[in-house]
């Protein structure tokens, strides 16, 4: 895995105070977001959003970087300005002026910047860009230092914030949840895609080789596990996975994302549903009748398995005060899924036991991937020292932090909405690391990583800027990059691309 450094060196407890601010940029929309902590373990967050154009996509990259520097500005401007840039609670001694005679710490206003592409990130506030994706061609971006790039605009322009880190939802994910409950130790994403980011000893992160940040201390790593395994030796590969993956935008690479996050299930469940639709020399299901959905690639959203699991379980929309309903009475309600979401003209062309079928070929798909997500989790639980696997031989050493709570923030579709998804993962983590360690495992939602997770990416930044100053984190600041491009994580970004 690329396992790629963060700089990110604390995790917020709960405690902090203050107003930090968080610029979203990874799509048609970019987010403006400001997040107010309150000290007791809650913060309250204001938002807008604002369009990004096709011009904006494909011209000069000044102009992009112009156009966030001024929705910021707007942001700031309609709602006013927060009231402290820098919390007191934050400076050395207490107090704003004493912070530094540089003012751009105690004047400005800091702000993290989330950036969905693929960057080599050097330090907590520098990151050079490696090539666009999802549409954006800017030009003459290319091995730019993006958080520059931004800092430029703001400057140029006038206005008062200093954009202090650069930030992966993931990590984003894990730091709010530390605020939220007090300690985090793993940050993972299960929805359209997945990633994990967890706190590591620097000691062990050898990428950083010589570099002064290697000295001591902890430090957030983006695991980038969605390429996992990408040649595939160790992974429960089928012959519709290896369909899927040779018809993908990306052959070959994110393995792991593949056979676990919801962008993909459905398209697993449709190739497994045209196999038995196909059957020779008698057809296996709906008596060999087929429908434009599940004859089109990507046509069977993930969201409809969901249903039909929700159907069969009688909850969601298909929650009833009957205690008990009958098999065939929960068959009739995925029947009925399926006929409206599969886009069958004649009812009668699903039957009972099509239906049944199907609600289990999802119902195999997704427990796949709730399982092997609990191996994600388990392997950084194992290499945290927090857990042993189950029926280890070796002899075991003393846990870290044993009997005490493990904090794990997640967010994603898969992981809120679907059912049985995390309760399929306890079991599948019970049984990798024992009931024991399972049972101090607090899973609990991180929303909005890349909103309020990074806003907190900006106290952090700001706590760790302070102290560098004061002489705490002298080895902060990087001399030269570290030697994180590994072939691996050369291999994912260019799949990217």
């Amino acid at each position: 895995m690329a396992m790629i450094p963060t700089f990110v060196k604390s995790v917020p407890d709960g405690s902090e105070t203050g107003t930090f601010l968080a610029l979203d940029l990874g799509g048609t929309n970019l987010r403006v977001c400001e997040v107010t902590l309150h000290g007791n373990k809650s913060f309250s967050l204001r938002q807008q959003k604002y369009k990004v154009s096709e011009a904006l996509k494909t011209g000069e990259v000044t102009t992009l970087f112009d156009y966030l520097a001024d929705s910021v500005d707007t942001f700031l401007t309609d709602s006013g300005s927060p009231s402290s840039a820098i919390p007191p609670s934050l400076a050395p001694n207490g107090s704003h002026s004493s912070i530094l005679q540089d003012d751009s710490y105690s004047s400005h206003i800091p702000l993290a910047l989330t950036f969905s592409f693929p960057v080599e990130q050097t330090a907590l506030d520098s990151g050079t860009l490696l090539t666009w994706t999802k549409g954006f061609s800017a030009k003459n971006a290319i091995g730019k230092d993006v958080v520059k790039l931004l800092q430029d605009a703001f400057d140029r322009k006038h206005i008062h914030v200093r954009c202090v880190a650069l930030v992966n939802d993931t990590v984003g994910a894990l730091l709010s949840r530390a605020y939220t409950s007090g300690g985090c130790i793993l940050g993972a994403i299960f929805g359209t895609g997945t990633n994990g980011a967890y706190v590591e000893e620097v000691s062990n992160i050898t990428k950083l080789g010589n570099a002064p940040a290697a000295a001591e201390g902890y430090m957030i790593v983006n695991t980038e596990w969605g390429a996992f395994n990408n040649t595939r030796s160790a992974l429960p590969t089928t012959p519709y996975d290896n369909k899927l993956d040779r018809e993908s935008i990306n052959p070959r690479f994110q393995a792991f994302e593949k056979f676990i996050s919801g962008m993909y299930l459905g398209e697993i469940a449709r190739n497994i549903l045209l196999t038995l639709i196909d059957a020779s020399p008698k057809s296996l299901l709906f008596g060999g009748n087929s429908t434009p959905s599940l004859n089109k690639q990507w046509g069977l959203d993930s969201a409809v398995l969901s249903e039909i699991e929700e159907a069969w379980q009688g909850i969601g929309r298909f929650t009833s005060d009957q205690a008990g309903i009958p098999d065939q009475e929960k068959l009739n309600q995925v029947r009925d899924v399926i006929v409206q979401r599969l886009g069958f003209a004649d009812p009668s062309e699903v039957s009972l036991a099509d239906a049944d079928v199907v609600r289990q070929i999802c119902g195999i798909v997704v427990t796949r991937a709730a399982c092997l997500s609990a191996c994600a989790v388990a392997a950084i639980l194992v290499q945290t020292g927090r857990a042993h696997c189950a029926g280890s031989k070796a002899p075991a050493a003393p846990l870290r932090d044993e009997g005490k709570r493990i904090g794990v923030g997640v967010d994603g579709s898969l992981v809120e909405f679907y059912p049985r998804f995390e309760s399929t993962m306890r079991e599948t983590l019970r049984a990798l690391v024992g009931a024991e360690v399972e049972s101090r495992v607090d899973i609990g939602l991180a929303k909005d990583g890349s909103g309020a997770g990074a806003a907190l990416c900006a106290l952090v930044a700001h706590k760790q800027n302070v102290a560098k100053h004061q002489g705490v984190y002298s080895h902060d600041a990087v001399a030269g990059p570290p030697q994180i491009r590994s072939v691996e994580i050369y291999d994912y970004l260019t799949s990217l691309s």
